[in-house]
């Protein structure tokens, strides 16, 4: 089990005792600090897991020197946020044994956060549980936070870009799914300890929006691709803020902002019914503000990639010389 760690001493714990819990006997736990400036690898010390520390390069870097390093015939990525469930690795194990041509498989995070830190939070994790699950099955996009791959598979696409800070998985997708079926279960699952404020989610969503400019275009409108949210609510999203402007016109046009956002609240219907379900009807509103807040993120950070794409020569990436 490979778990890359940089600045989680607050999950650390609990996520190295879920790797030590399995109900599988896991070969080796190794825990990749890359240049951690908090108490964490100090934490890592307490378990009898082997502790690599290096310099900080990227979560890629960690990853592919864990890879590395270790010795298993499957290997376990685990990111230092998400502690597994005890029959997780088990589950993984045996996917792979009776799914021989699979390429690798990974899984669906908890509907209730590690450690609960608040509403953004909340709405973050219940998201992620949702879109996850609705995907499962047979897919062309892995995700390695909690992801097990055999050896020579991973030897043979190549390791993780390590020029690449954020959209690695969907960098790694592309090569993987040309040759190998990929899974997603929840047989595989896990608590996540998800961000817990809102400027930085919007800043994250905003980064990685760009980033699918470039890296993801393609790869998100082809069959499998996973997806965590669907087009009517982008659009929705974009229509609202491009109506925004006609108020200068005339106020009449104040309806064209709000049907916007009308046609946000339902444009997922089966993430409509699941929220209401699990949390209530008092909840749904809460639920859409962020989700809309998410999104206009998403939008900007789209449009920002499309920009940059046109005018910053070596934006959109080559394919990767492995592929």
């Amino acid at each position: 089990m490979i778990i890359p760690n940089y600045n989680y001493e607050k999950t650390i714990a609990a996520v190295v005792e879920s790797a030590l819990a399995q109900t599988y006997p896991v070969h080796e736990v190794l825990v990749v600090d890359d240049g951690s400036s908090d108490r964490s690898p100090e934490i890592v010390r307490r378990y009898p897991v082997r502790l690599i520390t290096q310099r900080n390069g990227g979560v890629s870097v960690a990853r592919n020197r864990g890879a590395a390093e270790s010795t298993g015939e499957i290997l376990f990525f685990l990111d230092s946020d998400i502690a597994l469930d005890p029959d997780a690795v088990a589950n993984a194990v045996a996917l792979l044994a009776e799914q021989p041509d699979l390429g690798c498989v990974h899984g669906v995070v908890g509907k209730r956060a590690l450690f609960d830190d608040g509403p953004v939070e909340r709405y973050r994790v219940l998201h992620e549980y949702w879109w996850r699950r609705r995907a499962t099955g047979r897919v062309r996009t892995v995700f390695f936070a909690m992801c097990a791959i055999r050896r020579e598979v991973y030897e043979e696409i190549g390791p993780l870009d390590e020029t690449l800070r954020e959209s690695e998985d969907v960098e790694y997708s592309e090569r993987l799914a040309a040759k190998y079926p990929i899974l997603l279960t929840e047989r595989i699952t896990g608590r996540h300890d998800d961000v817990e404020r809102l400027g930085a989610l919007l800043g994250e969503q905003y980064r990685r929006s760009q980033l699918l400019v470039a890296f993801a275009g393609a790869h998100r409108f082809s069959p499998g691709a996973l997806k965590a949210n669907r087009m009517p609510g982008v659009l929705a999203t974009a229509a609202t803020w491009g109506s925004l402007p006609l108020l200068l016109l005339t106020p009449k046009a104040a309806v064209l902002p709000a049907l916007g956002v009308a046609w946000f609240a339902v444009a997922d219907p089966g993430l409509a019914r699941f929220v209401v379900r699990d949390q209530g009807l008092r909840y749904y509103p809460v639920f859409v503000g962020y989700h809309f807040l998410l999104h206009t993120a998403l939008v900007a950070g789209v449009a920002r990639g499309a920009v940059r794409a046109l005018t910053e020569r070596g934006f959109r990436r080559p394919r990767h010389p492995a592929s």
